[in-house]
């Protein structure tokens, strides 16, 4: 008999992880699964942070789940020159 399974992998883009700026940082992974259910955020939002193996741990930013999130500073726009 064979078992056929679904591998899972999160997958952040820049749309999804937006979903996540107004979260009440410093957060853990239920606060912001919560917080993501109740804004209406993306079911694969909730799937990525669902993946998430940690052991109570609090994320202070995006950026401590998904370190490729852009900063402002990875856009070079400047704002003096319009």
């Amino acid at each position: 008999m064979h078992k056929f399974f679904r591998e899972e992998f999160m997958y952040w883009s820049l749309e999804l992880a937006s979903k996540l700026e107004d979260a009440p940082w410093p957060a853990t992974k239920d606060e912001l699964i919560d917080f993501a259910i109740r804004s209406g955020a993306p079911m694969e939002v909730v799937e990525n942070l669902r993946e998430i193996e940690d052991e109570g741990e609090v994320y202070d930013s995006i950026e401590d789940i998904w370190p490729d999130y852009p900063s402002k500073e990875d856009f070079f726009f400047q704002e003096d020159e319009y």
